[in-house]
């Protein structure tokens, strides 16, 4: 809400030297959140001249411009600028009393006041004027229009003084003269303090928090009564009950002059509160809207069919609104109806039909209360936000439409000459506010402040509450401009903001002892520190996706797997919970890639979302708001969500390391994620084994599958290349190495503690061994007989070669592996690795028949 301070202080006190920082403060000391301030951008000197004569020129690029002469000072006085001294009219600036200006506009006369810019000034953009020459002249200042002035957006030819109805000595400041030395403060109002979308509002806020003298405009309306319009209110269909117009006012103004100019500080008030000037008789609705708080709307009186029916609209029916679309209708919108049919959306926008124009002559004023739901739900559904709808959804002050219409014909009458007709109609509902027991001690025990009977008391009726004492407390009764006071806690907040949040401690609680995170969050994690220690990056992506990228990665085969499709997806195209966590990362690396990122390693956690077959999930119960649900609600609700299980998945695309000077590029490959399937095992404290496996998406003979334990070990994930269709349909050039494991899986596997191994301080045994095995035998395997076999000296194995050529029998192959021996207690002697490492050989040969290779 922009607030401009002349208007302001029409209602309240603020003193004359506050700046608009000072209201600001005054504004955010009782909740607001200050914005921002606005001002016309400009400068002077900008004077009053008069345009004494001037000579049109035809141009060769066919535009005619007049040459002009214009009186900016008083004869005998000069025009202080920034200007050269010259002399003759066709000079550059003399900073005399006559100057010489080239005008494109033609709309102005000889005689005409007008608005002179005059070189030094500044207008908004900002556009610095100086004496320049053009079109073969000097032209020393220039002839504004009212956009240039930052009065509107009408650019059709230069502000003319008569047309707004002034009269000013030539010479005269014409940014004080127009009001544009006024400023506006903006504040950020939310959606329960929808009486604070006007002037007085603000000014009543202002004055709560300074203490300042607070102006109705509302009290003193003089009480009209108006009658022989025929006025009906038919809802027959109510949202959850409440009748979508409770008040409903309409008033007649004959004879009104709709060529009228708008009052300059109109248009100024209405610029710097955001709404552009459009004719005399809409900025009067307009204005008073931002004054008290009230939507209104005018119809063109002579266009009317009959009088104004309020009811519900009906299917197929249609309705053109003022910014020219055709509206399908819904029944559920509450319409303005004359005899000819729909002409307005209640609240929200008017008709085509009615509208006021050039040639009206007489003007029914409408102000009305509407229900802010139905307001709301109209305004959404036919994506057309206003700023009537914009308060009438927050709610208007019941009392205050009758006030407003009055307000608007004073308006018209002044302005724009009309007539005050007691033709009109008139339908109120008897407001009735809630009665709010607020117990004895309630608000301080909630707020943690020791606010005193008194402060409490005199809280609330500053704002414009009836406190009624009773024993246990007192019965508080809200005003009418505040639907958002419902219960004692909303009560409770505006004593805490009318006294000051700054009076609130702040007091951390103690957190209870013994708590902190679980072991499975430590294990997840460490695992993603790891991965970005180890170079990843982590990508987290939305958890939705395609029923054909389920099938592909959420299964090995890529057969169809059972998918959970959302009711009101975000995106249409992807409806469906994610089964695995690649799409994601695959449309991660396509997005980096097509912005020429190619060297990728990426990382995501997150749940991945596994339904069973043949079980439905979702579910129409929804229990009740403010109830707390029961255990068997409890237990339906969490059997209507499909099992989660948080995975972590990796992608590598592009160079691991970059091509520098004496190094080649080195391209990711399975090893490289293999890498990075063992940094997540150490993190998470499991040792991982890798074998051979096939999965639809990964290319044969590159794909490994990730399991954890020995005997009977447990399959825990899967890595591999994508295979180069998968790769292409996302774009991805190149090699594109993917691996994906169950993290809660892994996690549950390596227990609740994680026990770092202790360093030995004795020397380690080193020997290699080499295997020759048929050529089916995966080394995994071999790996772990070796293990089995060594014992607890063995402190690690590692493959460091796969040999199959000359000297190694055909359907055979040669394993080499690096073997560490440790003893915790001494320093081994090279037979005891010996025989640590031929036992290890020993079980390699019972279950594989391995050899020692010669």
């Amino acid at each position: 809400m922009r607030v401009p301070l002349s208007w302001l202080r029409e209602y309240v006190d603020v003193p004359v030297q506050a700046t608009p920082e000072d209201v600001l403060a005054a504004l955010v000391s009782v909740g607001f959140e200050e914005e921002d301030v606005h001002r016309f951008e400009l400068r002077g000197p900008i004077v009053v001249g008069e345009v004494v004569e001037f000579v049109e020129e035809p141009q060769s690029n066919g535009k005619t411009i007049r040459w002009c002469q214009v009186r900016v000072a008083p004869d005998g006085e000069t025009a202080a600028d920034g200007a050269s001294t010259g002399s003759g009219t066709d000079a550059a600036a003399s900073g005399g009393p006559i100057r010489g200006i080239v005008c494109g506009a033609r709309n102005f006369f000889e005689g005409d006041k007008v608005v002179v810019t005059l070189p030094g000034a500044v207008l908004p953009g900002p556009f610095p004027i100086a004496a320049r020459k053009t079109y073969g002249h000097v032209s020393d200042g220039m002839i504004a229009s009212a956009q240039e002035l930052g009065l509107g957006s009408e650019h059709s030819g230069i502000l003319r003084l008569v047309e707004l109805g002034i009269d000013a000595p030539v010479g005269t400041d014409a940014i004080a003269l127009l009001g544009l030395d006024d400023v506006a403060v903006e504040i950020n109002v939310t959606p329960d303090r929808g009486y604070a979308l006007s002037i007085r509002g603000v000014a009543r806020e202002y004055a709560h928090a300074t203490g300042a003298a607070f102006r109705d405009p509302a009290d003193g309306a003089p009480q009209w009564s108006a009658s022989g319009f025929p006025l009906a209110i038919l809802d027959e269909a109510p949202i959850r009950g409440r009748v979508g117009a409770t008040g409903f006012a309409v008033r007649a103004v004959h004879d009104v002059d709709a060529s009228r100019p708008t009052p300059v500080w109109m248009i100024t008030r209405l610029a710097l509160a955001g709404i552009r000037s459009i004719s005399i008789l809409v900025d009067i609705t307009n204005y008073v809207m931002l004054e008290l708080g009230n939507p209104i709307h005018g119809y063109d009186l002579d266009k009317l069919t009959g009088g104004i029916t309020v009811r519900r609209a009906r299917q197929g029916e249609k309705l053109e609104t003022l910014d020219g679309q055709v509206r399908v209708l819904d029944p559920e919108d509450l319409l303005i109806t004359d005899g000819s049919g729909p002409i307005g959306l209640a609240g929200v926008m008017g008709g085509g039909t009615t509208e006021m124009g050039a040639g009206t002559r007489n003007v029914l004023v409408e102000a009305a209360t509407f229900d802010p739901i139905s307001i709301a739900r109209t305004a959404r559904r036919h994506k057309l936000p206003s700023e009537a709808s914009r308060r009438f959804e927050r709610g208007v002050d019941p009392l205050v439409a009758v006030a407003a219409a009055e307000r608007v014909v004073q308006l018209m009458v002044e302005y724009a000459g009309g007539t005050a007709s007691e033709v009109g109609a008139m339908i109120v509902e008897p407001f009735v506010a809630p009665e709010i027991v607020l117990p004895a001690g309630f608000v301080p025990g909630l707020i943690g402040v020791d606010y005193s009977d008194s402060e409490v008391r005199g809280s609330l009726e500053l704002i414009g509450c009836r406190v009624l004492d009773v024993p246990e407390g007192g019965v508080v009764t809200p005003p009418s401009w505040r639907p958002d006071l419902t219960d004692k806690w909303t009560l409770a907040e505006e004593v805490a903001r009318i006294n000051g949040y700054g009076r609130i401690p702040s007091v951390l609680p103690s957190p209870p002892a013994g708590r902190g995170l679980t072991p499975a969050q430590q294990g997840r994690r460490r695992v993603s520190n790891a991965l970005a220690a180890a170079g990843y990056v982590e990508t987290p992506s939305f958890p939705f996706t395609t029923e054909e990228h389920n099938d592909l990665h959420g299964s090995a085969s890529g057969e169809h797997v059972p998918s959970v499709k959302l009711a009101n997806p975000l995106d249409g195209q992807a409806p469906y919970l994610r089964r695995s966590l690649v799409p994601g990362l695959l449309q991660t690396a396509h997005r980096n890639v097509a912005r020429g990122l190619t060297d990728l390693a990426l990382f995501e956690t997150g749940t991945v979302f596994l339904p069973e077959p043949a079980v439905v999930y979702g579910t129409d119960s929804v229990p009740p708001l403010a109830v707390r649900p029961d255990a068997s609600t409890l237990t339906a609700l969490d059997a209507s969500i499909p099992p989660q299980r948080r995975f972590v998945a990796v992608l590598l695309a592009g160079s691991t390391v970059a091509k520098q000077p004496g190094v080649a590029a080195a391209t990711a490959d399975l090893a490289d994620v293999l890498d990075a399937v063992r940094t997540i095992a150490a993190a998470a404290g499991v040792e991982v084994s890798v074998s051979q496996g096939q999965r639809a998406a990964l290319h044969p003979g590159r794909t490994a599958v990730l399991s954890v334990g020995s005997g009977a070990p447990t399959a825990v994930g899967y890595a591999g290349e994508l295979l180069p269709a998968v790769a292409e349909a996302s774009d991805l050039p190149g090699r594109v190495i993917v691996a994906e494991l169950d993290l809660d899986l892994i996690i549950s596997l390596a227990g609740e503690k994680v026990v770092a191994a202790s360093l030995s301080g004795f020397p380690a045994a080193t020997q290699d061994v080499s295997l020759v095995v048929p050529a089916d035998v995966a080394a995994a395997d071999l790996r772990a007989a070796l293990v089995e076999g060594a014992g607890d000296l063995l402190e690690s194995v590692r493959l460091v070669d796969d040999y199959r050529g000359a000297g190694v029998p055909d359907g055979s192959k040669s394993m080499t592996f690096a073997l560490r021996f440790r003893a915790p207690d001494r320093t081994l002697t090279a037979a005891e690795a010996t025989e640590s490492k031929l036992a290890g050989v020993a079980v390699a040969s019972d279950r594989f028949g391995a050899t020692l290779r010669e």
